[in-house]
């Protein structure tokens, strides 16, 4: 029983990567190598991260929410964007248009992740005696960030892509940009400072990242069109 939750958790987290890799012209053009890529620059950046959040952030023991804190955690953050930046326009890849390369980085930067932050919690956790509907959140909390992250990759590819977009849809670009990127501290702030706990949480995560994907997809469209 121990392990089918464990196998049941596992593939609510790391099965939508595979499923959207399968279900999208993304395995039909082969972006595989791309988001093996992605997924290192990912784990370079989180690196880098770790590093800084060591050094400029301060251990504390209470869940209190500190402004300061949370800003410092949250400019370290935009090393993400960065990372993404260099995924998106630095990378050499295949022979593949803007559409499929912003999704097969976003696809292989939110598997790494997930990998990375959610593998270990899961192998340790979900295999335990006891149920608990903690590791099925953190699937759906994993479907978010992947939902997050697809977005943040389609906006950062018509900031730093896609030269004629626009003048009019640039605040709104930058503004979902920010919006996504500082999603951690916007979390952090629900559940120290409002008291909301992780189910909660999780479904604004969710609500937000399908607001946010509608919102992107919208801007890609209108940016693609000739008349604009």
């Amino acid at each position: 029983m121990t392990l089918f939750h464990f196998f049941n958790c596992a593939i609510l987290t790391f099965g939508p990567h595979a499923v959207y890799y399968s279900a999208t012209p993304l395995s039909e053009y082969d972006t595989l190598g791309t988001s093996v890529k992605a997924a290192v620059v990912y784990l370079a950046t989180a690196l880098v991260k770790l590093v800084c959040l060591a050094t400029f952030l301060q251990v504390s023991e209470s869940e209190v929410f500190d402004p300061y804190q949370e800003a410092l955690k949250a400019m370290i953050g935009f090393i993400d964007v960065a990372g993404l930046y260099y995924a998106l326009a630095q990378l050499t890849h295949r022979n593949i248009s803007q559409n499929h390369k912003f999704q097969a980085v976003g696809l292989g930067w939110a598997f790494a992740d997930s990998v990375l932050h959610r593998l270990a919690p899961l192998w340790v956790g979900a295999r335990g005696l006891e149920f608990t509907w903690d590791y099925v959140l953190q699937g759906l909390e994993a479907n978010a960030n992947l939902v997050f992250t697809i977005s943040l990759a389609a906006l950062g590819s018509l900031m730093w892509l896609r030269k004629n977009k626009p003048k009019s849809l640039i605040p709104i670009i930058y503004t979902c940009a920010v919006i996504i990127a500082t999603m951690p501290s916007i979390t952090s702030y629900l559940k120290r400072v409002m008291g909301w706990h992780f189910p909660k949480i999780v479904g604004f995560e969710l609500v937000t990242s399908l607001v946010m994907a509608f919102i992107s997809c919208q801007l890609f469209i209108l940016c693609q069109r000739p008349s604009l």
